[in-house]
């Protein structure tokens, strides 16, 4: 056998999914994508991200749990979670006994909330005081347009939403940062120490109320957000407003391969996993989706991962099957398989000191497969067992997805988490699976539009096995 040959049987193939691509398996890719970035426009909060969500799974025949007094193979069926996070199902032809096939994404992504208390006045000028939610480099959130998006929710109970700054005629507010010419001190500083916390103070107002009215810019803003929401600054108190960045999801190059977008960790894989659920007919496994909350900031509180209410939700299930017996649930998780759908790091050759070239993840290869990650000596990792890696290469061969297996760069470099730990601990085979991402956690994301379509094949694939 020529050695070119060998080559081909033997090693393992490093070639990017784009060579050799049909032209109608490109514009299919193209086509999504572009579903995809309207769906990235629509959806820069967890709460929108789960209200879209739930109208497209609406649209295809699921209808709210609460409503179903029992259930049968083929039934569509949700649980909305407070508005911020999301369970969807469909009932499967085997017992459920045997296990559920389950991919779980994220909903949230790195932004900036304001505070509790978040509106002052300094020398004329109007501000709102944040504070950061998740990993970020805090220098990047400075001198950009950012949009103003959340809730505020009245004693009375009435709920205002607010979408400021996405629309062209709305306008955008900013973080400011220090001139170089006055920024000697500001730049010895350690990188991470150039903008400090509590200086992510956004820019709202200049205009006064009144000349001789004390805080009369302050006021002046409350003024205008009383005439249009009906609100007093003591409503901040119960509100949850996000800042995000103003921009648009684009495409990407000169050859559009690419997205850009905010919060693609991890509304890539949310995207991906929602529209290949919506797409099953009756599955052979109970097929269910997860777009879970608070995952950037430790899956914590009962819209994270971290919460019983998810495992209420396949109760409810096993109720309405009229199935449920003691321990049946402990049963049916260890019974259970997994995809954490969850963004991996992209090989990113101008930083190429913080990878391990052979153990990284790459733009235009296919959904990523990484069987730990963890910090360190993998703590804190779910650390899939072989049997069931070899199980998910099979589907995805048999189903001529592209794929790579990757680690979160190099060994003590840094490391991350997903909420794959969290099913394991409950007896569910894990696994991480996601989309490469250049500049993770950064106001713009990259991925690759191959990558996108690639993922969203490998978990339709996943549920039709």
């Amino acid at each position: 056998m020529k050695a070119e040959e060998l080559k081909e049987k033997l090693m393992r193939n490093k070639k990017t999914g784009w060579v050799g691509l049909q032209e109608e398996e490109k514009n299919k890719i193209f086509s999504y994508c572009e579903q995809y970035m309207q769906f990235m426009n629509n959806s820069k909060t967890e709460r929108e991200v789960v209200k879209n969500a739930k109208t497209l799974a609406e649209q295809k025949g699921f209808q709210d749990i609460s409503t179903k007094q029992t259930l049968q193979p083929g039934d569509r069926i949700y649980w909305d979670n407070r508005g911020k996070s999301i369970y969807l199902a469909i009932i499967g032809k085997e017992a459920i006994e045997n296990g559920v096939k389950i991919v779980g994404a994220h909903a949230d992504s790195p932004r900036l909330d304001l505070k509790p208390n978040p509106l002052y006045e300094e020398e004329g000028l109007a501000y709102f005081k944040t504070h950061y939610y998740g990993g970020i480099k805090k220098y990047q959130w400075t001198t950009i347009p950012l949009a103003m998006h959340g809730v505020i929710v009245k004693t009375n109970g009435e709920k205002i939403e607010i979408n400021i700054g996405e629309q062209e005629e709305d306008p955008i507010f900013t973080i400011t940062d220090l001139l170089p010419h006055l920024a000697a001190e500001q730049m010895e500083r350690k990188l991470k120490e150039g903008i400090k916390g509590e200086d992510l103070n956004l820019l709202i107002g200049s205009i006064p109320y009144e000349e001789n009215v004390a805080e009369a810019v302050k006021l002046n803003i409350l003024a205008m957000l009383h005439e249009k929401y009906g609100i007093t600054e003591v409503d901040f108190t119960s509100s949850e407003i996000e800042l995000v960045p103003a921009f648009r999801a684009k495409s990407a190059g000169f050859d559009k391969s690419m997205v850009a977008a905010y919060g693609q960790d991890d509304k890539v894989c949310a995207y991906t996993a929602l529209t290949a659920l919506l797409e099953q007919d009756i599955p052979n496994k109970t097929a269910v989706c997860i777009l879970s909350d608070k995952e950037e900031i430790g899956s914590m509180g009962n819209t994270g991962m971290e919460s019983h209410v998810f495992d209420t939700f396949l109760s409810e299930i096993l109720n309405k099957l009229g199935v449920n017996t003691p321990n049946l649930l402990e049963k049916v998780f260890c019974n259970s398989q997994m995809l954490s759908a969850d963004v991996d790091a992209a090989y990113d050759p101008i930083y190429a000191s913080v990878y391990e070239k052979n153990n990284s993840g790459y733009l235009g290869r296919g959904i990523g497969l990484n069987k730990y990650t963890g910090a360190r000596g993998k703590s804190g990792a779910s650390d899939a067992n072989a049997e069931f890696v070899a199980q998910i290469r099979h589907i995805f061969e048999e189903a001529n997805i592209k794929y790579e297996v990757a680690e979160l760069g190099r060994v003590d470099i840094g490391g991350g988490g997903t909420i794959a730990y969290i099913l394991a601990n409950k007896g569910v085979d894990v696994i991480d699976c996601g989309v490469p991402v250049l500049s993770m956690h950064a106001p713009y994301e990259v991925t690759s539009k191959f990558d996108i379509y690639e993922a969203y094949k490998a978990y339709y694939a996943f549920w039709r096995a």
